[in-house]
């Protein structure tokens, strides 16, 4: 068998800094990434490999702690969503640049949701950086991107694995990386500090990034992550039965929380550990 790879990555928040470590760890092993599909942070990590930038983006997004997450919710008024996207966006800026999809060294596929028409949108050209912001629109956090006098949201809300939109080629060999697995969580939980000022500080605003314990109550963010679990379990698993990848990479969705992303250097690693997992249950090695 080839070792060419179609790559299929997941939606998921935070838990899709995975999708670098699974991505890092195919290149090591010495596939060769031919084509990639993508929702909501998957089409974020896809785009950003196929721009020739994740390494930029790694160094970018593992330096981040709670306070500068924080700096980056630009919060607004609007009943379409309580963040404007804008912060973040810009810093995706200078990682994707003004790039069109079509001009990119691998087919790419983003997948964002018309949520007026209830039916997907699949960007394989036009603007790089408007399909990201497209896709990544977490509805009721993230405004909704308008393109077109479209409404466009996270692509997850209807395709979280969009296995049938990635580019195949003959002999090339299918990968799912999935970081909403209904499976038990293994990355343990780092230590917090304790002590300084800013640790105090920074504890405060530990409702807008909830870790999931027992015996409390659902946040906010707590409520909204369960209902986009129970949406897209069912179709995942449909998907994957359907599709017969030849790897799927599961990351629990447990793991950590939707934006929990001052948790990305942990993440990246427990999902390059997932990797080689999947890897050797594959038979591929």
């Amino acid at each position: 068998m080839g070792k060419s790879v179609a790559l299929v990555l997941s939606s998921g928040g935070a838990r899709g800094v995975a999708h670098i470590g699974v991505i890092e760890g195919l290149l090591e092993e010495g596939f060769e990434i031919t084509s990639i599909s993508g929702s909501s942070m998957g089409a974020v990590v896809g785009g950003v490999y196929a721009a020739g930038k994740l390494k930029e983006y790694k160094e970018w997004i593992c330096n981040l702690d709670r306070f500068d997450v924080f700096k980056l919710l630009d919060f607004t008024l609007s009943t379409q969503g309580f963040v404007r996207g804008e912060k973040v966006f810009n810093e995706m800026k200078k990682f994707i640049e003004e790039q069109n999809i079509e001009d990119l060294g691998i087919p790419l596929s983003v997948i964002a949701t018309d949520i007026v028409n209830k039916k997907e949108v699949v960007f394989k050209k036009g603007s790089l950086y408007q399909a990201l912001r497209a896709s990544a629109a977490v509805p009721s956090v993230l405004k909704p991107s308008l393109i077109d006098d479209i409404e466009l949201v996270d692509g997850g809300v209807i395709n979280p694995l969009p296995v049938k939109h990635v580019k195949r080629k003959k002999g090339d060999i299918l990968v799912i990386s999935d970081v909403n697995a209904n499976i038990k969580n293994t990355m343990k939980k780092p230590e917090p500090k304790k002590g300084s000022a800013l640790a105090d500080l920074l504890e405060k605003w530990n409702s807008f990034f909830p870790e999931k314990k027992k015996n409390k109550r659902l946040s906010y963010f707590d409520l909204i992550t369960y209902s986009v679990d129970l949406m897209q379990d069912r179709i995942s698993d449909y998907i994957i039965e359907e599709s017969k990848p030849e790897m799927v990479v599961k990351i629990s969705r447990d793991t950590c929380g939707t934006f929990e992303f001052h948790r990305a250097e942990q993440v990246l690693e427990h999902g390059k550990k997932q990797f080689k997992k999947a890897l050797n249950d594959s038979g591929l090695k």
